[in-house]
């Protein structure tokens, strides 16, 4: 086969799968078409503005979303995830099919194997489930020192966060300083429900993890995430054995909610 033949083929299969994405998004509810038309805008203010913006992938559902738009449509932002070491199967399956999709690679950050090393010898393979100071070190070691890096030289990260996964994270406004970090944070889905993640992600056909059709709304680490019963709160999975106040792993500091809300929540 020529190089002429493989341009005209690879051109070819571009255009229909352009088509196939212009269908789709016409036939998605015209309220998630300005959504999704809206967060567009939003990431691409993010670059005018930042200009150097990152896209800190969880791999979750509400990162499918993200991950469709800013490699579509903002491919300056960066998109990086985090390996912890203790991810799922089924998350690492997920991060083949997404570079396969788009054919392109995320950017993968791993923790310092010495302090892995140091805190497993002082606390144990599971010693994350001792206690809260235990737990927080092991995320800060395995999740927040490689975000750090990540973030580095960064002027603006995007997030998948929404309002409807907890009350602390009603409070979360569209462009944020953020503090903790030293630069701006950019929230593109908190107007989306949990019906417009998946309407879009099956609608679209992008790939999710598996472990969402077996009740995991929210997933993390392996030992630390579970299936949530019925009626719980979309992250209740996470760290469950915890009091609800302090289930987040530093990347979102929890905000301190009014008195009436904590009256009529449970976090």
């Amino acid at each position: 086969m020529t190089k002429e033949h493989m341009f005209i083929i690879g051109s070819s299969f571009r255009e229909e799968r352009h088509e196939f994405y212009s269908a789709a998004m016409s036939e998605l509810p015209e309220e998630l078409r300005f959504r999704a038309a809206n967060a567009v805008e939003q990431l691409k203010a993010a670059v005018a503005e930042y200009k150097n913006v990152t896209y800190a992938n969880s791999l979750g559902s509400e990162s499918m979303v993200l991950t469709d738009l800013i490699w579509r449509e903002v491919p300056q932002i960066e998109v990086f995830s985090i390996d912890t070491g203790r991810l799922y199967p089924e998350t690492y399956e997920l991060i083949e099919r997404i570079q396969h999709k788009y054919g392109r690679k995320l950017h993968v950050y791993y923790p310092q194997g010495a302090k892995v090393e140091g805190w497993v010898a002082q606390n144990g393979i599971n010693g994350f489930r001792n206690g809260l100071d235990e737990r927080r070190s092991c995320c800060h070691i395995r999740k927040i020192e490689p975000f750090q890096r990540a973030l580095q030289g960064k002027a603006a990260w995007v997030t998948g966060i929404r309002k409807g996964q907890s009350a602390s994270r009603a409070l979360s406004a569209p462009v944020e300083w953020d503090a903790a970090y030293g630069l701006h944070k950019i929230s593109p889905l908190l107007d989306w429900s949990e019906k417009d993640i998946w309407t879009y992600i099956r609608k679209l056909r992008l790939p999710y993890n598996s472990l969402h059709d077996t009740g995991f709304p929210s997933i993390g680490c392996a030992p630390c995430t579970r299936a949530v019963q019925h009626g719980e709160d979309e992250r209740a999975g996470r760290w469950w054995w915890e009091r609800a106040e302090s289930r987040e792993c530093g990347l979102h500091p929890r905000r301190q909610l009014p008195v009436a809300v904590l009256a009529t929540t449970d976090l």
